[in-house]
């Protein structure tokens, strides 16, 4: 009969006698793993969290102290599965105070008594797997009840979309739409104040949005043409019909999940100028779950076929929205759709029926216990340890060289065949600081690489560079390419990252990069001024005989030297990082966007009717907070008439019109007209 498996404990203690007397004692009953620093315990515990049962943990020690070891496993969430003892023969009140308040649950003192060792270790041991089983229990039963309420949810909802003839996935693409929304929405203002609880409820109300379509005949609801008069009047009601279904519930009306549903129901078809019906509300009179449904239903109803007509593409549908061909709506939330409609694009794509809704069942769970629940259950921790596991299987077979970045140890683990391939160890801990690797990786291209990653965003973790690496001795070309790990929650945090390091072997592609480099600042990411200047020049030279209408903008950042001034110059560098990002997200792929120097970029764009829209849409994504930081942007437009030609000669009007936007109090943007011309000039004779 196979022997049951002993539970594994951590002990970490500098002095290899105190380990070993706390082997002698436990060791009967469980495996010890050992660490002789507070280092070596927390690479023991990124790669073997999961079998780790109870930690005994001393506090002094060199490398890294027991608080330093307690402070990442709060950092890390390692404090809620693993508990910890500490042991240490400084007896100070301060001592065991701050180690309580860190997360340990019991204390040892040194020197040992067995009987008091083996006694805390077993009951703190039996107390931890009674608090795992009822974690397990509660996420269980939280699971079934969301799962049960999802499914009468769904029920009921798609009665009333097949009964339209229409698929049941517009429920679930309403509700995604609806979430991706309002977390958009709670990222660029806290104007409705939106937590994340509201959030899934208002997404689970949004599922009944169109109840009241029960009450409406078939033959209208499923007309294929025009409606007359009196079949859109009976066709509106529907609206009314669902919120007195929800009204007259005589139990359950005082819900939260009851009372957005009424919202949604009724006030989904209002217009924000207010146009709508049935009540006619007008701007934030309309609540803003029914805002937010109401552009996820006119969305999903674009996108998918109708009885009445065939689908429009996803950017169509995004710009009839945007241009007010489908209703007034808010203008904060047609910026939210306008952000996120790429992943929109992704999201509705993969949505089916089963794993759509496990997968919002599970992540619903997964909140509620963050939220509401003591402790977080194992199943979540197994699943990511599955993915960390996939991960290091498909690295150690794949012939590339991968590599895991934690950030808390600062710490690389390389996989076998690219620690082989570079002829460097698999574990480089504190890589900007290990002599050996910097050697391979130059130190001034490994900051910047890292520091594109933690600068990056959630919505866009991967960071691409080149770099020329010295391997054996010979300085290669390669490509490295990372995905940021950001954590769950409101305010993600950066944790991590993987990625491969790829030979550029192809002299071709080496030769390319090389010119691409020559074109691009190094420090943004734009296009040079002399690339920019050159790609312009070439556009208007060739207009004379085009019916196009084309614009430049300068601008540079007001109280830039403030920024370096009083914040330090890594700030500042950090500022006109951001600044280009926000460019890259809100120009578009056929616009020219370049840093002309210092603090100063410019744009170069083709518009049709007027450009005003444009400026002013880029103007507010660029003047927005950076930390504790006021970016404000000074910015100058000159349009290009049928004799601008010349690409100095248009700069130099965008220059004089941006002149005049800081003589007059910065942060704002004009026009350059005939007025401007000499302004420069006599200003410069005064």
């Amino acid at each position: 009969m196979k022997s049951k498996e002993k539970k594994k404990i951590l002990v970490v203690d500098d002095s290899e006698l105190n380990r070993s007397l706390l082997c002698d004692m436990l060791e009967d009953n469980f495996e010890i793993i050992e660490a002789e620093n507070g280092m070596q315990a927390v690479e023991i515990l990124h790669e073997r969290e999961l079998e780790i049962s109870l930690m005994l943990l001393d506090i002094v020690m060199p490398v890294m102290d027991g608080f330093e070891v307690l402070a990442t496993m709060n950092k890390q969430g390692w404090i809620k599965s693993i508990p910890v003892i500490m042991i240490s023969a400084e007896t100070g009140g301060a001592y065991i105070d701050r180690a309580y308040d860190l997360g340990a649950i019991d204390y040892i003192s040194r020197p040992f008594d067995e009987r008091t060792v083996k006694h805390r270790v077993a009951s703190n041991f039996l107390l931890t797997i009674k608090q795992k089983e009822m974690s397990e229990m509660l996420s269980n039963q939280i699971y079934e009840k969301e799962k049960d309420n999802s499914l009468m949810i769904e029920i009921l909802s798609h009665i009333v979309e097949f009964r339209n003839g229409e698929s049941g996935l517009h429920v679930l693409h309403v509700q995604a739409i609806t979430e991706m929304l309002l977390k958009e929405l709670a990222r660029k203002t806290d104007k409705y104040a939106i937590s994340t609880k509201e959030m899934r409820l208002i997404s689970n109300a949004a599922a009944l949005h169109d109840i009241g379509k029960i009450s409406v005949p078939n033959e209208i609801l499923n007309k294929p043409g025009r409606f007359t008069p009196e079949e859109f009047e009976i066709m509106k009601n529907h609206t009314v019909e669902g919120a007195k279904m929800l009204e007259n519930m005589t139990l359950r009306k005082d819900e939260a999940l009851v009372k957005a549903a009424y919202q949604i129901c009724r006030w989904h078809h209002e217009r924000y100028d207010g146009k709508g019906y049935p009540d006619g509300l007008k701007g934030d009179e309309i609540p803003i779950a029914a805002q937010v449904v109401a552009i996820a239903d006119v969305y999903d109803a674009l996108t998918s076929k109708r009885v009445y007509k065939p689908p429009f593409e996803p950017d169509a549908a995004v710009k009839m929205i945007i241009n007010g061909e489908c209703g007034a709506f808010n203008p904060l939330l047609l910026e939210c759709l306008n952000d996120i409609s790429e992943k929109l694009k992704h999201e509705l794509n993969v949505i089916s029926f089963g794993d759509a809704t496990e997968s919002s069942i599970q992540d619903t769970v997964k909140q509620m216990l963050k939220d509401d629940a003591p402790d977080a259950s194992d199943r979540s921790i197994r699943l990511l340890e599955k993915e960390r596991l996939k991960f290091k299987y498909l690295a150690d077979i794949s012939r590339e060289i991968t590599f895991e970045y934690n950030s808390l140890p600062e710490m690389i683990k390389l996989s076998e065949w690219g620690a082989e391939s570079l002829g460097t160890p698999i574990k480089i801990v504190n890589p900007l600081e290990d002599g050996e690797w910097t050697k391979i990786f130059p130190k001034d291209d490994l900051a910047l690489f890292l520091h594109k990653l933690k600068t990056s965003k959630p919505e866009a973790p991967i960071v691409i560079e080149r770099f020329q690496l010295n391997v054996h001795g010979e300085k290669k070309w390669y490509k490295v390419i990372g995905k940021a790990m950001w954590s769950d929650g409101e305010t993600p945090e950066f944790e991590g990252a993987i990625g491969k390091i790829v030979d550029v072997n192809d002299e071709t592609e080496a030769m390319e990069f090389l010119e691409q480099k020559a074109e691009t600042d190094s420090r943004t990411g734009l296009l040079n001024h002399n690339a920019a200047k050159s790609r312009i020049s070439r556009i208007l030279a060739n207009s004379k005989d085009k019916d196009k209408n084309y614009a430049l903008v300068i601008f540079d950042l007001d109280n830039f030297k403030k920024a370096n001034d009083v914040y330090g110059h890594l700030f500042g560098d950090e500022v006109l990082e951001v600044t280009a990002a926000r460019i890259k997200e809100n120009v578009r792929s056929t616009d020219i966007a370049a840093r002309l120097g210092g603090d100063e970029f410019i744009l170069f764009m083709e518009y049709k009717n007027t450009v005003k829209p444009l400026i002013d849409r880029i103007f507010k994504r660029l003047t927005v907070k950076y930390k504790d930081f006021d970016v404000g942007v000074s910015m100058g437009v000159a349009c290009a008439g049928r004799e601008d030609t010349e690409y100095d000669a248009l700069l130099y009007k965008a220059d004089t019109a941006m002149y005049v936007v800081k003589r007059d109090g910065k942060n704002s943007y004009a026009f350059y007209d005939d007025s401007m011309k000499n302004l420069l000039k006599n200003e410069k004779r005064q």
